[in-house]
């Protein structure tokens, strides 16, 4: 095979910003916080916090900071006998951060005065590793002299920049947020330093949230970590102008039956190339742990945690977004890239910084659109065959590629790959289909990037245009995926099934007996007031 891809060439897939509408005016709505003053919003101008002064919130709607008055911590006090009595925790971090820093021990030393509890279990090795073995001497003075002191001088201003209470995106609702890049980040440098209240266990009102703080970041002597802060000291060299949204989504009823009568769009699929690359304009899937971020800010280094690191703004969903659900998904708007990189996993390698031409939309956003969805982890290969696991994936993958109210002419293709399908255990075959189908039920042409499978490749762009040509719809398909399921997989007692999907699949289409049958099933059809979006 000469060509390294197949279908429709992927200029002809839709793009963002050329087949956006115009968006309307950014506004406060109740499902969309927005964090500083839209009245002032100018392109190329750093965006105004609002409110003016800081308004603080110690609740179970939105993120405790760090610069709350009410983040106290107990001190003995010598006049009283030693009686304790609370103090404020950020006056403690800002003289702890102020000291500055010749070494990483000096870092270590500082995070750990307002972190006392953990001063026997933390491990800054991989920090050490850094500045005392991979780094050339101008390189640590840079460091040293400008990057942290950078970062010092954005945490302590939280005050100032992160004004309005952030609100924690939790589970089962629709809600919006958007940030300053500034803003985030003085979040990110936060965490970097370890100063949010309450996120170092698993047995706080955080459990069920992603960790924020980087401890775990410091610890070891992987070269993955060592590589994940020289990528993350890129990103802190740089001034952020812009906003970001990050939106929470929620599919409120199941979606597919075997009545849609909906064709496939068209697939665009290649065996080079990447997703954040070649799919640029497009929704851009994030291959997603429920927790999103997966390993970012510990040892994962997949295809999740390289976007995270390389866009650093996807970083502080974790601050705010609890564990995702079956029917939901995580859109994040605007975010940036900062670094090149090569490799994956232990390869890995930060390589340079990198200059982010993608133009801005109207709300000073980057044209950047990412959705995380997490896929199902199988315990075996027929697993995943079972009609309730289709139909959680088939919906997960709906759930992110819909947008409600959006004429079809105007949404972008989607960009994807083989989602799931590394330490996961699903089917390339098998999720191909599954993101084919949900993106034709949400009316979008799909970019697919099998990183290299050039097999993959071919097997997909032939079941794709034969499924087009015969005229199956995404209801006869679902339809065949589940006789696949009770005729191959239900009862076999081998690892595998003795026919293939995509074998099935063809002996079907080609038998006229076969084609009546998958006509023939009898479903409850699509609600199009499935999805609750805003």
């Amino acid at each position: 095979m000469d060509r390294p891809w197949q279908g429709t060439p992927i200029d002809e897939l839709n793009r963002m910003p050329q087949c956006a509408p115009p968006l309307s005016h950014l506004k406060v709505v109740p499902n969309h916080t927005i964090a500083v003053r839209t009245d002032l919003l100018r392109e190329g101008e750093v965006p105004v916090p609002y409110p003016t002064k800081f308004k603080d919130a110690w609740d179970d709607v939105s993120v405790k900071m760090p610069c709350s008055d009410k983040n106290l911590f107990p001190v003995e006090t010598e006049e009283r006998g030693g009686v304790e009595r609370p103090q404020s925790r950020w006056g403690l971090i800002n003289t702890a951060l102020q000291g500055g820093f010749k070494s990483c021990l000096d870092v270590r030393d500082a995070i750990l005065r307002y972190n006392t509890a953990h001063a026997k279990k933390w491990d800054f090795t991989a920090l050490n590793l850094l500045c005392t073995e991979c780094l050339g001497s101008c390189e640590v003075q840079d460091l040293f002299e400008v990057v942290l002191p950078t970062m010092v001088e954005l945490a302590l201003n939280a005050r100032h920049l992160c004004t309005t209470p952030i609100p924690l995106l939790k589970a089962r609702m629709n809600h919006s947020l958007t940030l300053s890049q500034e803003q985030i980040a003085c979040l990110l440098a936060n965490a970097f330093f370890c100063t949010f209240p309450r996120r170092n266990s698993r047995k706080s009102e955080y459990s069920n949230y992603p960790e924020i703080n980087f401890y775990r970041l410091f610890e070891g002597s992987s070269t993955r970590k060592i590589e994940k802060l020289k990528t993350l000291f890129c990103y802190f060299r740089e001034g952020q102008r812009g906003l970001v949204t990050f939106t929470r989504q929620m599919l409120n009823n199941p979606l597919f039956s075997s009545s849609s009568q909906t064709q496939l769009t068209r697939l665009h699929i290649t065996c080079e190339g990447t997703i954040e690359d070649d799919g640029y304009g497009m929704l851009q899937v994030d291959f997603a742990n429920r927790f999103v971020g997966g390993g970012v800010t510990g040892h994962g280094l997949v295809q999740e945690e390289i976007r995270f690191i390389i866009n650093p703004e996807l970083i502080i969903s974790r601050l705010f977004t609890e564990a995702l659900e079956h029917n939901e998904c995580l859109i994040i708007t605007g975010t940036e890239q900062y670094s090149k990189y090569s490799g994956y996993a232990e390869s890995y390698k930060w390589k340079e910084s990198y200059k982010d031409e993608t133009p801005r939309d109207d709300w000073q956003r980057r044209c950047t659109e990412i959705v995380a969805i997490d896929a199902l982890k199988y315990r075996n290969f027929l697993e995943q065959f079972h009609p309730d696991k289709m139909n959680r994936e088939l919906n997960k993958a709906y759930c992110g590629f819909f947008r409600n109210n959006s004429n079809k002419k105007h949404l972008s293709a989607v960009a994807t790959g083989n989602w799931g399908c590394g330490a996961f255990g699903g089917d390339t075959r098998l999720k191909a289909l599954i993101q084919l189908m949900a993106a034709a039920e949400a009316g979008r042409d799909v970019a697919y990037f099998t990183f290299g499978d050039a097999h993959l490749m071919s097997d997909v762009h032939k079941m794709h245009t034969l499924l087009r040509e015969k005229q199956v719809t995404v209801g006869k398909l679902y339809n065949l995926l589940n006789q696949y399921s009770s005729s191959f997989c239900k009862n076999c007692r081998k690892t595998r099934p003795d026919v293939s999907l995509y074998s099935f699949i063809y002996e079907s289409i080609s038998s006229p007996a076969a084609a009546d049958t998958v006509d023939s099933a009898d479903d409850s059809g699509i609600s199009p007031s499935a999805l609750e979006s805003h």
